[in-house]
């Protein structure tokens, strides 16, 4: 892996205007799936994804396809990071902070479903 893409490791190709219109946070714990009223392909590595409620196309890098891949059954974010640690060169905290950020990205465009756990 080049040193470009371990310094950005979830380079995203969404919108740059986003609406954050949703009250539900992400957090490790959160559980994450991609939502069904979309259609997703593999170009090269990378993914397009239509969200068959706007009629929007939206990109992801290498990296941000895996994470689709992932996300197509729900996960947990840990689990998420855990499995990206262990595929890329990365450090833990930036990480964790790509990740989160790529999960809201595609939260705020309707792409996918976020559940949080509550501890009893």
């Amino acid at each position: 892996m080049t040193e470009d893409k371990t310094s950005r490791l979830l380079e995203r190709k969404l919108p740059t205007m986003i609406s954050s219109t949703t009250d539900s946070t992400i957090s490790e714990k959160s559980i994450v799936v991609s939502v069904k009223n979309q259609i997703s392909s593999d170009l090269g590595g990378e993914a397009v994804i239509l969200n068959m409620n706007t009629g929007i196309y939206h990109g992801l890098n290498e990296v941000g396809a895996f994470v689709w891949n992932l996300i197509e059954q729900p996960q947990v974010v840990t689990d998420i990071q855990q499995r990206l640690l262990q595929e890329y060169e990365i450090e833990s905290p930036v990480c964790s902070n790509d990740l989160i950020t790529l999960l809201k990205d595609l939260q705020d465009v309707g792409l996918i479903e976020v559940k949080n756990q509550t501890i009893a």
